[in-house]
């Protein structure tokens, strides 16, 4: 049987029961990894994936928890730590939008999506970092944020701000822990296959498919596979960067 290159190791993927989550919930099971996730609605998408990635002879263990409260991620690390012994890997990846033009963006939206975004990925970056200090090999941490945050998007001024902000987050963070063999790299995505992308009339999505030299999409598994690279020993070198996966659309 071969090697499975996460053996032995745990994961913590906020917002992991859909979407681009999910699929790196299963990319790191398959590889090998524990694997914790958070969910803030659905008990039974949770269930379900807790039984798929069991499926596979790994660790899961899931709990409802919102990433904007700083109290609840620390409670739910110190849960993973205890059920997993320590943490290896985090993929923050928790997000959600509220889109308005700024004149008509009501204060809640914005708060919602900069604690959210923003917000929960320093909870849970905070929070794991003493386990994975403690660690022989360090660790990784992978923020998934957005083109949004490198070029802006219109109507986005929320949701482009939280991203740009994780990018921050991730130079930073990288400056201030290498020296404890802890990478944290960014994952800058476009527009990927998920429900949002399900939502888009034809119109608006053969008008975004012109604007992106690939002319496709992007897929969750290929997704979950670039995130699982750059958590890997191959690329243990690189950190500080945001890597764009994006067909070509931001270049």
């Amino acid at each position: 049987m071969t090697e499975k290159q996460f053996e032995g190791k745990s994961a913590i993927v906020t917002g992991g029961t859909r979407g681009i989550g999910k699929a790196i919930v299963l990319e790191l099971a398959r590889n090998g990894a524990n694997v914790a996730f958070n969910y803030s609605k659905s008990a039974e998408e949770a269930d379900k994936l807790t039984a798929e990635v069991e499926g596979l002879g790994i660790k899961a263990l899931a709990a409802q928890c919102d990433v904007a409260d700083t109290e609840a991620a620390g409670q739910f690390v110190s849960q993973i730590k205890e059920a997993f012994g320590t943490v290896d890997f985090l993929i923050n990846n928790a997000g959600i939008t509220r889109d308005q033009l700024i004149l008509r963006m009501k204060e809640e939206d914005w708060n919602a999506v900069i604690d959210t975004n923003l917000k929960g990925a320093w909870n849970f970056s905070k929070h794991v970092l003493r386990p994975m200090m403690r660690n022989e090999n360090g660790g990784s941490i992978l923020n998934i944020t957005s083109i949004s945050g490198v070029v802006g998007m219109l109507g986005q001024s929320n949701y482009s701000a939280s991203k740009a902000g994780m990018i921050g987050l991730t130079k930073s963070l990288a400056k201030e822990i290498a020296s404890k063999k802890i990478t944290v790299n960014a994952l800058a995505l476009g527009l990927v296959e998920t429900d949002m992308a399900a939502e888009m009339n034809d119109e608006y999505r053969e008008k975004i498919l012109s604007m992106i030299p690939l002319g496709r999409l992007g897929n969750v598994d290929e997704v979950a596979k670039i995130a699982c690279f750059l958590l890997s020993p191959s690329a243990a070198y690189i950190t500080g960067q945001v890597i764009q996966a994006d067909g070509g659309l931001a270049m």
